[in-house]
Formats: structure tokens, sequence, C-alpha cells
């Protein structure tokens, strides 16, 4: 593999088909691979400290740093506010681990929520989690006596998140045919709820033990 060794100072003397930050950053990227290469410092290459002053000209004009900083901190309260899930649904979590983490206690609480908009009591149901190999979401599942609901991220596509079925007691790991239903959908559990009542043709109190009929 042959690399062109000057190319970076070139750019760094005339950086000006560098006109946004992408670019910028890309070109910083790059000097910092090719100084690297030379075996040259990082913090010494003179292409790379011009590449990256050129990079505070391009955001010179971008706004002022307090309404930057502020809208920094509305972004961080928006996303604090909300469940990571949507977000991890659609980027996935294979082979990043804290992502992975969170999409399972997320999912577990989440899962917990549509117990309870179910109406399920306390010790009617189990929530367990498998986290599965690093290539994969694993699944969080809510088994009851009536109702089996699993969520994963990946090989059923997105909008088929959920997967919810009928089962005969907390033994049964294979219950009546498969419903599917999206992250939106469980991040609603009172909406989310009906339509699984409606569609198992569960009563509106789901059963929290089999009666036994003296």
């Amino acid at each position: 593999m042959s690399y062109d060794l000057a190319f970076r100072f070139q750019q760094a003397l005339d950086p000006s088909a560098l006109m946004d930050i992408a670019a910028s950053l890309h070109a910083i990227e790059a000097a910092i691979t090719d100084s690297r290469n030379a075996g040259i410092a990082t913090e010494s290459d003179p292409a790379i400290i011009l590449l990256c002053r050129h990079l505070a000209t391009v955001c010179t004009d971008r706004g002022d740093d307090a309404l930057l900083r502020q809208a920094c901190m509305e972004r961080i309260g928006d996303l604090r506010s909300k469940p990571a899930l949507r977000t991890l649904a659609l980027r996935g979590v294979a082979y990043d681990e804290p992502a992975k983490r969170l999409f399972h206690t997320e999912g577990r609480a989440a899962l917990q929520m549509l117990a309870k908009a179910l109406a399920l009591g306390s010790g009617s149901f189990d929530v367990r989690s498998n986290k599965a190999g690093p290539a994969v979401s694993g699944e969080v599942t809510l088994h009851a006596e009536m109702l089996w609901v699993q969520l994963s991220l990946g090989p059923f596509g997105p909008g088929r998140e959920i997967c919810f079925r009928r089962v005969q007691g907390r033994g049964d790991h294979i219950g009546e045919r498969n419903h599917w239903g999206s992250m939106s959908e469980l991040l609603a559990p009172d909406r989310f709820a009906e339509r699984i009542r409606r569609e198992l043709r569960l009563p509106s109190t789901v059963p929290a033990e089999p009666r036994l009929v003296a």
C-alpha cells in the first residue's frame, strides 16, 4: 500500500476546499493517519495543527457559545426524558456492550410497564433477560399464565421488534400463533395492552394463576 505523505501538508497550506465541519474533520483524521504512517507525533505535526485551526474558523459562524451550550443542555434534557429504546431499535446494539446493557435495562422496564397495563398481579408473571452473543441484541421476555411477549432487535426488521402469543401457563414456551408489534407500540403500553387483549382474546384482567374449582 502506498501513502501520499505530503498531501496533508499541501491541504494544510490551502484548506479552501474544506468548507464544512464534516470535510474538515475528515481531513484531520486522514492527516493523523498519515502522520502515524510517517512516524511523526500527532501533537507536533504542523499539518494537523493547521487543519485543526482551520476547523475552528469553519465553526466560528455556527453560533454563539452560550446559545450552543443552552441547545446542548436542552437536547440532554429531552433525551433523558424519553426512553432510549426507540433510538436503539433504529441503530441496533450489536457489538456495542453499553448500548446492549441499556437495551436490556430499558426493555425490562418497558415490559414491566406493559404487565401493569395488562393488570397482571405481582408474582403472576416473569420478566427475564437473555443477552446472548455480542452479534445480537438478545431478548427480554414477559411470560404470564396466558401470554408470552418478547422484545428483540434484528432478524425480523423494523416494526416487528415485539413478538406476542397466547400460552397455557408459564411452562408453555410454544403457545399459539405469533403476533407482531413495534417498539413504538411497546412505548404506549396502555394502547398496546388493549391490542394484545383483543388479538389474543384475553379477559380484561388476566388471571394471576389458574384457579382450582372445588
